[in-house]
């Protein structure tokens, strides 16, 4: 059994030109191999790349296009963030966005990675599992835990109040095996959280709306969550339909 406190795990963030890998690219990445007693080796760089930032992401990380010119090209530094994270699990906030990133720039770069089958630990999928942070941000999870800010929202210091997060978003695991099988089931959600719901309680929400987003391509958790909302809401009518003989006339 893998005890948590004796794992080495890679905490990493990127920021980017945009939410799409496949059609934005990496400007800076961080990469932190750590232990519950610390840091063991960090890695960051600005990456140039090579097309305008967005005014939407840089307006979130405040890298410009200058800051860039010149940097590292993202098929410089793959290499050594691949070689980083080596075999250790991954863990990140919103990671599968970060892992898109990576796999689609080794694909773009001709550079063999199996970093979309590596194993990884999802700490917004922790904070659903925690519940109670007022919403499942970094940065409202820093400030629940009562963790130093590491300044600007820029990688590395992202990926140091990640990794304080993550300590204490585990404590009520002991092993690496006990925290894949918990994440391995969906969490039931307590709220919505996105679209024009956001912030409300699933039994507040309109059940055809429900049911529209029931249809859509959410995430294991917020589907989870949608379809036991329904099944309560088609029991409720069942038990009221019982309960009353004259209920449809």
């Amino acid at each position: 059994m893998g005890l948590l406190k004796n794992e080495l795990f890679v905490c990493l963030d990127c920021e980017t030109t945009g939410l799409n890998p496949e059609t934005d690219k990496i400007i800076e990445i961080a990469v932190v191999l750590f232990n519950f007693e610390g840091i063991i080796t960090s890695f960051e760089t600005l990456i140039d790349p090579e097309c305008p930032i967005s005014a939407e992401s840089m307006a979130i990380h405040h890298i410009t296009d200058e800051m860039v010119r010149g940097k590292p090209k993202i098929k410089e530094v793959l290499p050594t963030i691949i070689q980083h994270i080596g075999r250790h699990t991954i863990v990140g906030h919103g990671i599968t966005m970060d892992i898109s990133f990576l796999v689609q720039a080794a694909k773009n770069c001709e550079i063999p990675t199996t970093l979309g089958s590596h194993p990884y630990f999802d700490t917004l999928r922790l904070a659903r599992l925690y519940g109670e942070s007022p919403t499942n941000s970094l940065e409202k999870l820093r400030e629940h835990f009562n963790i130093e800010p590491e300044g600007a929202h820029r990688a590395m210091s992202d990926v140091l109040v990640n990794i304080e997060v993550f300590k204490f978003l585990t404590t009520n695991f002991k092993t690496t095996e006990q925290l894949k099988e918990r994440l391995s089931k969906p969490i039931l959600l307590k709220c919505m959280p996105l679209g024009k719901h956001k912030g409300r309680s699933f039994s507040d929400i309109p059940v055809e709306y429900l049911q529209w987003a029931v249809n859509k391509d959410f995430d294991q958790d917020l589907m989870f969550s949608l379809k036991t909302e329904l099944k309560k809401r088609r029991k409720g009518n069942q038990f009221g339909q019982a309960a009353s003989p004259f209920a449809n006339l």
